[in-house]
């Protein structure tokens, strides 16, 4: 893990809000910066890659980890 990337700790919440949260906080990135989200929400697995996709993000990584999942989301071209 790159030291400069950034970790978005979103454990303990629910669908829909870690994508929600996810969403306005790769807003305000700079397109090709990079950000770890960490979820405990079972459904993020499915969740955050369909975001991404919609989107126009790279999902670079998925691993699980205890209790959990952790996503590496490198912001895209913002679409309208």
């Amino acid at each position: 893990m790159a030291a400069d990337t950034a970790i978005y700790d979103l454990k303990g919440l629910s669908c829909p809000l870690p994508v929600l949260k996810a969403k306005k906080r790769l807003a305000g990135m700079e397109p090709g910066s990079r950000l770890w989200l960490e979820t405990t929400d079972p459904l993020a697995v499915i969740d955050i890659p369909a975001f991404c996709a919609d989107s126009g993000h790279h999902l670079v990584e998925t691993s699980a980890v205890s209790g959990g999942h952790r996503f590496l989301v490198e912001r895209g071209e913002q679409r309208s």
